[in-house]
């Protein structure tokens, strides 16, 4: 197998970022790769000689997570700065990512001013040496004579050489130099508040006044990443302060079109938010759940690993990141490492005699002794144990922002957990078992609400959908592991129970018709809470004895002589609603009942409920069931006390309301933005996904095909609401429209679906979540008095929501006849002709009437009928959702304007049988272009409670 660049310096050359690997024994030279400078667009990479270069500050790393592709116009590298050791498998270390460092591509002086915040942090950290320090071994034994030759240089980050340092107060006060109050307060503003900054600098109270007089597009970017964090900030060339008083005038007239296009554009989003995109994803590569190893497959369980060999890479049997694409793209294999979110952990015990029975005489749980032990060959006849989970990247996210099912039949939260016994010396005489679960969320579309302490779960969609992406889930299940038993560990009475209950009617459909790939799956629904009341968590017990036969069926996959001799028949499906807590105590009694199976096939008899020397058994899935924890709920698992003591008292209940707590502030500030970080560095959007984030604070699920999911209900919708046979079909779209009829703006808005007949217009009201029709309105087309279309502003509190090209819509202007019919879907279908709508704005209204037509709206004249409205506006043109995201066609997207008249022109040419066919009348007559609502208009409608709502999410998601 090709090597994979273990360490590597990172510097800035003048032309570019040089990556350039350590030279390493027994492995093939790897030529430096330079990453060219750009402001924008994607940096190009390319081979380099080493004689070229020269560099300053150098920054050593242990490979490279990918690249952040033109984020505000800038791409940044992501590479590993730290890792410790967690466990050694065939004599291959498998790492935990502990920092990372992320460096700007734009220029040298910004690559060089990250790189010396790299220095710093790592000077900051204590100089003892890390676990990595210690242990290396990915390599052979002569590689590690080798590295422990340059030990210091390859696997300190410390050791690098810095620039000089910045103002410092405590040098100089040491040297006798006088300091001014105000350098004092601005050299430590991180106490003193963002406030004294602008107070005592020149420069800190100009940013509003300058951009408002037209700064620098450049200018304002860097203004905006000093007030935001000072670490970040872009810098440009320094120039003279002549050169720049020349050009000051030119610039400022130049920008200030510029910066006008670009917040008409929504560009200043993204620019606004990559501070905290950027502290977002070094807190996610550096929160330890993310591992890897240089030379062997961790993403995959023993017997489903594809053979290595000198030709195929190791990222060539894995599923990389999509970060790491650009060096797949330019065949820069060497660089591309693996990484896998979950959790490994690895402990050793050793097997005594006592009393005529073997027993667990010492576990050993520091990693640096497990690893030291392996290399020992009187240790040879010890055992590992390792545990491995892994994360799926397939629907990935956070608590109640990804439940359920996509269409694809992939489950959020979904995670692999596989428990290996082996021996010490990893010796292919010996046997090798492997024991594997898997956790993943209810299969079914639902959702639940984070504002709610304790949300019921809702259901979405009809029968027909959830069964299809149902079966869709169990035929990839069974195809990647065979049988399969379903644990469903939610209540059977409250608010769990409806879901439960769905779950059981679609297992017992699938099992009926046979779908999944002719395998039934098992399904044993245990009420967790009830059976387990009052901290009885021993009562487990009771599931197990139920299991028990299914898992003797099951066995475990054993490996001899490196073949395969048995493998294990199928896996269990444990679910709670969350995956994590019940789930975690069942999964922990599955694998200890695993483990004893195991070691009595060794000739072992354990007890790991009642044997006190097990208790790093209990630790080690703890662990597991913490970080899985963090993972999706950014806090430790709950029960965790009884998974490691198997004991429960009244601290772990404390301890599990205030984590409780803790998740429920976590659902409700920080995993919006977190959420659409994580899908944007998986590649499922785009940097619109910032765009619509600033907006409502909220991201939309790129799993889920709207474009599917609308065209599916304008298929129902059509199908229910044209009665008349005779009535011929034109088209269907989904559109805006107020929640209140007959009004323009009332908040919220609604997508509907208007259906356009050769007779009639259709104002169809959906239920998204049920698939079914609410209510709807139909209009002849006689009864049409005329159509207004032009700019539709409900909003000012963003720029894209005050762009008159995004913002368009159209009303319809008709005096309901006796063709015109209403109904509301409720128990009993009910339909009246000329149905008053609900209470309207009667000043929003008649704005947009004559006054003749006014005077009658407000009469109610009984001889001539009053004007109502029907009001829609074109949604959002562009989405988030990448068009390489799985299950997205890439298709062009019509714009909201050519959406607008396209609709416009298929009503007038429907209700007038293309006789009024000519412009002139066109434009005249039937359609009158005018504004709806315009932007002046909107921002007086824009009430301060609306801005102070928005302002307030801001400061607490953004």
């Amino acid at each position: 197998m090709p090597g994979i660049v273990r360490k590597l310096v990172i510097f800035a050359a003048v032309d570019g970022l040089i990556l350039q690997p350590a030279t390493q024994r027994h492995q093939r030279t790897v030529p430096s790769l330079q990453i060219r400078y750009t402001a924008q667009g994607t940096p190009t990479l390319r081979s380099v000689s080493d004689n070229d270069l020269a560099h300053s500050a150098t920054l050593e790393a242990y490979g490279i997570v990918g690249c952040l592709l033109n984020i505000a116009s800038t791409s940044y590298l992501v590479s590993i700065s730290g890792r410790q050791p967690v466990a050694q498998i065939r004599g291959s270390t498998v790492y935990v990512i502990t920092s990372v460092a992320i460096i700007p591509l734009s220029s040298q002086l910004d690559a060089n001013r990250a790189i010396e915040k790299c220095q710093k942090e790592a000077n900051a950290e204590t100089s003892t040496p890390t676990q990595a320090d210690v242990i290396d071994s990915t390599s052979s034994a002569d590689e590690r004579s080798t590295h422990s030759e340059d030990h210091v240089a390859e696997d300190s980050p410390k050791r690098s050489r810095a620039l000089s340092p910045p103002y410092d107060t405590s040098r100089r006060k040491s040297q006798g130099e006088s300091e001014s109050v105000a350098q004092d307060v601005i050299g430590r503003k991180g106490q003193y508040g963002r406030f004294a900054e602008r107070w005592f600098s020149r420069k800190g109270w100009t940013y509003e006044r300058r951009k408002a007089q037209g700064m620098s597009a450049d200018d304002a970017r860097r203004s905006s990443f000093k007030e935001h964090d000072p670490d970040l900030t872009f810098r440009g060339d320094p120039t003279s302060a002549s050169s720049h008083d020349k050009s000051t005038k030119t610039s400022e007239e130049r920008a200030s079109q510029v910066m006008a296009e670009s917040a008409l554009q929504g560009k200043d989003v993204t620019t606004t938010l990559l501070p905290k995109l950027l502290r977002t994803t070094k807190m996610l590569f550096a929160s330890r759940s993310f591992f890897y190893s240089y030379d062997y497959d961790i993403t995959r369980r023993l017997g489903c690993q594809k053979p290595l060999n000198a030709d195929v890479t190791l990222h060539r049997c894995v599923d990389p990141l999509h970060l790491i694409s650009p060096f797949i793209a330019n065949q820069d294999h060497a660089y591309v490492l693996p990484i896998m979110q979950g959790f490994v952990g690895q402990r050793s015990f050793d097997i005594a005699s006592k009393d005529s029975h073997k027993v667990i005489s010492k576990a050993v749980e520091d990693i640096n002794d497990v690893v030291d032990m392996q290399k020992e060959p009187e240790a040879a006849s010890n055992f590992l144990l390792t545990l491995l989970s892994r994360r799926s990247i397939k629907r990935p996210g956070l608590r109640y922002l990804r439940r359920g099912i996509d269409d694809d039949g992939h489950a959020a939260n979904s995670v692999e957990t596989e428990q290996i016994l082996s021996r010490a010396s990893w010796s292919t005489k010996d046997k090798i078992y492997s024991f594997t679960q898997i956790r993943g969320s209810i299969p079914l579309f639902f959702s639940q609400s984070p504002y709610a302490f304790k949300p019921v779960p809702v259901l979405q969609h009809s029968f027909s959908t959830n069964h299809e992406a149902f079966r869709r889930h169990f035929s990839n299940f069974t195809s990647r592991y065979g049988a399969v038993q379903i644990v469903l560990l939610v209540d059977k009475h409250g608010g769990e129970a409806e879901i439960g209950q769905h779950y059981e009617e679609h297992t017992k459909q699938l099992v009926a018709s046979g779908s999944a790939n002719g395998i039934r799956p098992g399904f044993e629904w245990f009420d967790f809470h009830t059976v387990c009341r009052g901290m009885r968590f021993e009562n487990v017990s009771i599931l197990m004895d139920t299991l028990e036969p299914v898992l003797e069926d099951y066995g475990t996959t054993v490996e001899i002589e490196g073949e395969i001799s048995r493998h294990q028949k199928g896996v269990l499906r444990v679910n709670c609603m969350d995956c994590l807590d019940r789930t975690n105590v069942v999964q922990s009694a599955c694998g200890s009942r695993a483990l004893e199976k195991q070691l009595e096939e060794e000739g072992i008899d354990v007890d790991l409920q009642k044997d006190t020397a097990t208790q790093w058994f209990n630790t080690l899935w703890a662990d597991n069931g913490d970080a899985i924890s963090k993972q999706y709920s950014s806090t430790a698992a709950l029960k965790g006390d009884y998974t490691r003591t198997r004991k429960r008292n009244y601290r772990g209940a404390l301890n599990d309301f205030g984590l409780t707590l803790f998740r429920y502030y976590n659902n409700i500030t920080n995993d919006y933005f977190s959420q659409a970080a994580i899908d944007y560095l998986l590649g499922n959007v785009t940097e619109q996904v910032f765009q619509d984030f600033e907006a409502d604070m909220m991201s939309k699920d790129p799993a889920i095909s709207m474009r599917k999911v609308r065209a599916n209900a304008i298929d129902v919708s059509s199908r229910l609401v044209i009665a008349e046979q005779s009535e011929d079909f034109i088209g269907g779209w989904t559109l805006l429209s107020p929640q209140i009829p007959n009004t323009v703006r009332t908040f919220p808005f609604e997508e509907v679906i208007l259906l356009l007949t050769d007779a009639a217009v259709y104002n169809v009201r959906f239920d998204w979540n049920l698939e079914k029709v609410s209510s709807f309105e139909r209009v002849d087309l006689r009864s049409i008095t005329g159509i207004m279309r032009g700019t539709y502003i409900t909003s000012t509190l963003t720029a894209t929501q005050m762009d008159e090209n995004k913002n368009i819509g159209f009303v319809i202007k008709y005096r309901p006849g006796k063709e015109d019919v209403k109904k509301v879907n409720t128990r009993s279908l009910s339909s009246s002709v000329d149905t008053d709508s609900a209470k309207s704005n009667p000043s929003t209204t008649t704005s947009l009437f004559d006054p003749s037509e006014s005077l009658n709206f407000l009469s109610r004249s009984p001889t001539k009928p009053a004007l109502k409205i029907l009001a829609f506006k074109a949604p959002p043109a562009q989405s988030s959702v990448s068009p390489q995201s799985p299950g997205h066609e890439s298709e062009t997207a019509i714009s909201e304007k050519d959406l607008t008249n396209t609709i416009v022109d298929e009503i007038r040419r429907a209700a007038y049988g293309g006789d009024e066919g000519s412009d002139t009348g066109f434009r005249g007559g039937f359609v009158e272009e005018r504004e709806i609502i315009g932007l002046k208009e909107a921002r007086k409608s824009t009430g301060y409670l609306e801005q102070w709502g928005h302002e307030l999410k801001k400061l607490v998601w953004a």
